[in-house]
C-alpha cells in the first residue's frame, strides 16, 4: 500500500490527540523549543508536515514553517488551524519534492523517514535536505532505534505500546529491513480498529552514512529533545546534522 493510501481522509480526522500521546505539552514542547534554537532565527522546512502538530507551533514562536507534505487530508487538517499564507504546503514526496529558498533548518519529526520504505528512497531525502539547506545549515532527525534485542530466536513481533483500550505492535522482517507497526483499538464492545503503516527502520549508523553522501556531517545526537544522552538503551534519539561548508 502507499503512503498516500495509509494517510487517507480517515487516518488524518483521527490523527489529532490535543493534550495526549505525541500532542502531550510534555512531548510538544521540549521539541518546539528545540527547534526554534536550531532555526535561529531564520525559517524552516518541515517534511512531511502532516496536520502541523510542530509546525502551528512552531511558526505561533515566530519561526516561518514551509512543509512539504504527500497526503492532501493531511494538509486539509492542517488548513483547519493555519492558513496558505501563515504555513505554505507543497504536494508532493519529501525524498523529492523542492520548496522555493533556502533555510538554515530541514526537520524531519516522530519516525517519519522510515515511511520511505527502501535505501535509495532515504538517501534521496537526505540528499533533498542538503539541497534546501544554507550552508552551515542544520537537518534534524527523529526517529526509533530498531528493538530487534527484544526479538528471541523464532520470534517476529514486539509489543511497543499498550493502554487502555490500545495495543502497538510491530513485526519484524530483519532480511529486509522492514517493519509494520500496528494499532489495535478496541472498547468494550467486540468490534475492534486496526491501523497498520509500514516502514524501513533504520540503524543510527546507517543514518550518518546516509547523511556522509548527501554532504552532512552528525553535529550532535541525544535521546531526546531534551539533550538526555544517548546510550545503548536509548528506544529512540534526535539527531543533527550539519551542513558542510562550499569548498
Amino acid at each position: 500500500m502507499r503512503q498516500e493510501e495509509i494517510w487517507d481522509a480517515e487516518a488524518a480526522e483521527r490523527y489529532d490527540t490535543p493534550g495526549t500521546g505525541m500532542f502531550a505539552p510534555e512531548v510538544l514542547e521540549p521539541a518546539v523549543e528545540r527547534l526554534a534554537g536550531l532555526a535561529g532565527g531564520g525559517p524552516a522546512l518541515e517534511f512531511a508536515i502532516g496536520t502541523g502538530r510542530i509546525a502551528v507551533p512552531l511558526a505561533a514562536r515566530g519561526v516561518p514553517v514551509t512543509g512539504i507534505e504527500l497526503s492532501r487530508p493531511m494538509v486539509e487538517q492542517l488548513r483547519r488551524k493555519a492558513d496558505e499564507s501563515t504555513i505554505p504546503v507543497i504536494i508532493g514526496d519529501m525524498a523529492t519534492a523542492t520548496a522555493p529558498g533556502a533555510y538554515p533548518l530541514v526537520y524531519l519529526v516522530y519516525n517519519t523517514i522510515s515511511n520511505l520504505l527502501t535505501q535509495a528512497e532515504q538517501v534521496a531525502c537526505f540528499r533533498n535536505a542538503a539541497r534546501h539547506l544554507l550552508p552551515g545549515g542544520r537537518f534534524v532527525i527523529e526517529l526509533w532505534v530498531p528493538e530487534l534485542r527484544k526479538l528471541p530466536p523464532g520470534q517476529s513481533a514486539v509489543v511497543f505500546g499498550t493502554g487502555p483500550g490500545y495495543i502497538g505492535l510491530d513485526t519484524y522482517d530483519p532480511l529486509r529491513q522492514q517493519v509494520v507497526s500496528h494499532h489495535f483499538g478496541f472498547d468494550d464492545s467486540r468490534q475492534a480498529q486496526v491501523f497498520r503503516s509500514p516502514h524501513r527502520y533504520i540503524w543510527p549508523a546507517e543514518l550518518d552514512l546516509m547523511a556522509q553522501l548527501a554532504g552532512l556531517e552528525l553535529e550532535t545526537r541525544h535521546a531526546d529533545w531534551a539533550g538526555t544522552d544517548f546510550t545503548a538503551e536509548s528506544r529512540s534519539h534526535v539527531s543533527v546534522y550539519r551542513r558542510l561548508p562550499e569548498r
